[in-house]
């Protein structure tokens, strides 16, 4: 039974013989409905203050809550960065390294055509001076004999008479010349395919002299019949000297 000061106060007692005094029974009454009723209060204060600090409590548990979730969303942020970031970084490297290698290996390949087109110019160079060497081998032969025709021509000029070259040997052009023509042809196919203008000289100073040979017509000399050696085995044996 839930008792109000009210209560305390309206509640009565039956009278007997040598009982308790009634003005002591309702003081102490009243005195008890009142103590009653201030501790009734001070209940329902602390119940007012009880509930407003459970409506704080709460709010600081969402506040709470609330901190820990943005706390744990920032946590998994950093390590969704981080790992974003090393992911990152680590294809970076990757497309680095893979582009370094691309370009290693375009390197190696640019090295390794340089060096073969070093070879084939050294090549090209070591042919060029084998030619060169040859073709000059060859022209110092060929002034050697040169010079031997020209002591041979000036013994002949000499032993022979003075005579004058008739017009129509001028004229007529000689009958071995074609076949000279045809047995020196050969010596072109040694030289470069662009003569120098040196080359073309002795050329030219070799095939007029060739002419002015045939057109006088020197006769020939006892000696050279006497060894069996004719001017045309001679011009072969040259032939074959600027071949070789």
């Amino acid at each position: 039974m839930k008792l109000t000061p009210l209560d305390i106060k309206k509640q009565e007692f039956k009278k007997s013989m040598r009982g308790y005094d009634a003005i002591e029974v309702d003081a102490f009454l009243e005195m008890v409905a009142d103590e009653f009723e201030s501790l009734n209060q001070e209940k329902n204060n602390l119940a007012d203050e009880v509930l407003v600090l459970k409506t704080q409590l709460q709010d600081y548990q969402e506040v709470e809550k609330t901190l820990k979730e943005t706390l744990m969303h920032a946590q998994e942020s950093i390590t969704e960065s981080r790992e974003t970031s090393r992911r990152e970084a680590n294809m970076t490297v990757r497309e680095a390294e893979v582009e370094a290698e691309k370009i290693l290996e375009h390197a190696k390949l640019k090295l390794a055509e340089m060096k073969n087109e070093l070879v084939l110019i050294k090549a090209q160079k070591d042919s060029f001076a084998r030619r060169l060497r040859h073709l000059l081998e060859s022209q110092i032969e060929l002034i050697g004999v040169l010079e031997l025709d020209d002591l041979g021509f000036d013994k002949l000029e000499k032993k022979r008479p003075n005579t004058r070259i008739k017009p129509k040997y001028r004229q007529e052009p000689p009958q071995n010349l074609e076949q000279e023509k045809i047995e020196f042809g050969s010596v072109d196919d040694i030289l470069p395919e662009e003569p120098n203008d040196e080359t073309e000289a002795i050329k030219t100073v070799d095939l007029d002299e060739t002419q002015s040979e045939d057109l006088q017509e020197p006769p020939v000399d006892q000696s050279e019949e006497q060894q069996g050696i004719e001017p045309e085995e001679k011009k072969s044996r040259i032939s074959d000297q600027l071949i070789f």
